[in-house]
């Protein structure tokens, strides 16, 4: 899980931003100190300055809970709302209007108030590994037996396990500064695996030695996406956000998180999706693994998608699938990506994920 990817931008209320745009401030808040939150929140700023050109942003910085847990694994703290509740109090108490995530930070059910307002085109979902510099070159397969690679992710642990039984993986914490250091400046690990997204967003993408294919290592729901958080019933800013929508990313992270939220899976159970968009058709692959991967299950399903906008002011227009509110991307496209996520879960928990999910969360919960 990317942890430095919180942005809040804040100003006026809905009333005067409508009536008072050459005026209105909208303030950034992001997670103090952390390099990649300001890239993204700048990304999404950046765009939101070229439809708006009237409307002022100024940028300032937040810590949550979970950025200053930097000694515990992600899998051991649990639950993702240290990571975005005092940015929701901000936003609840409308010192803001708008807070910036990673999506998968967010958790498939929301708090009451609030929703998801915008999902961004899609980076690089795929994960990828970053070697020491001794092993500048290799791939994971090239390693040493018994070469350490670093890891925060049960997901990315358990597949790699299977696959590469010769290897060793531990935790690795911190910010990808931080992570990047530990490799860089110590032999504790041979390499780190991270998410490819950030790194290219940091302008790191040199530091990629091996991009993991979805054969190696299915990626996380929502990886690779920044979702903007706001107030369900805020209309003005719900419009102004729903602009940054990616009609193709809404729908597969929506079958992603729908797949997610019907495994009642998180960040302390190994879950894994790729989907895949093409001729009107999505593409889901779902998984599920035991801590070691020696256990698993894995399908993959698909929908149509392939459904006309249509006129949808009404009663049903702010309508949420799984905490999304989408309006400019067609209803029936959404019913049927959120209802393919339900639908591959569902056989994979007819052929045991539940038996599979629920030792993992014992055996990392003993940990």
């Amino acid at each position: 899980m990317v942890l430095s990817t919180k942005l809040i931008a804040t100003g006026y209320t809905a009333h005067q931003w409508e009536k008072s745009c050459m005026c209105s401030l909208f303030r950034a808040l992001l997670s103090a100190s952390l390099q990649l939150a300001r890239i993204q929140t700048d990304s999404v700023v950046e765009v939101l300055r070229e439809l708006y050109p009237d409307l002022r942003f100024e940028i300032v910085a937040m810590s949550t809970i979970g950025d200053k847990i930097l000694d515990t694994a992600l899998s051991k703290i649990g639950e993702k709302s240290l990571f975005t509740k005092e940015l929701e109090n901000a936003l609840e108490r409308n010192e803001v209007d708008l807070v910036v995530h990673s999506l998968k930070d967010l958790p498939t059910s929301l708090p009451p108030g609030f929703t998801i307002g915008a999902v961004c085109k899609r980076e690089n979902p795929l994960d990828a590994v970053v070697f020491h510099p001794k092993n500048c070159g290799k791939t994971l397969g090239l390693l040493p037996e018994k070469s350490v690679i670093g890891t925060s992710s049960l997901r990315r642990a358990a597949q790699l396990k299977k696959k590469f039984p010769q290897l060793e993986f531990r935790d690795i914490r911190g910010n990808l500064n931080t992570r990047l250091k530990k490799l860089d400046e110590k032999e504790d690990f041979s390499a780190i695996i991270l998410a490819a997204a950030g790194l290219k967003r940091m302008g790191w993408e040199n530091r990629i030695g091996q991009l993991l294919s979805p054969e190696d290592c299915l990626y996380a729901v929502g990886q690779g996406a920044l979702a903007v958080e706001v107030r369900a019933k805020d209309q003005e800013i719900l419009n102004m956000v729903s602009a940054l929508h990616d009609a193709d990313t809404v729908l597969c992270c929506i079958a992603e998180r729908a797949f997610m939220k019907r495994l009642e899976g998180g960040c302390s159970v190994p879950v894994a999706v790729n989907t895949m968009l093409k001729d009107g058709q999505l593409y889901l692959t779902g998984a599920v693994y035991s801590l070691d991967g020696s256990d698993s299950l894995k399908e993959t399903m698909q929908t149509s998608v392939n459904y006309p906008q249509q006129n949808e002011d009404g009663p049903n227009d702010d309508v949420q699938h799984v905490g999304i509110t989408a309006k400019n991307v067609p209803a029936q496209a959404q019913e049927a990506a959120e209802n393919l996520g339900v639908e591959l879960a569902s056989l994979l928990l007819s052929k045991g994920a539940k038996h599979i999910l629920s030792v993992a969360r014992q055996l990392n919960d003993a940990r």
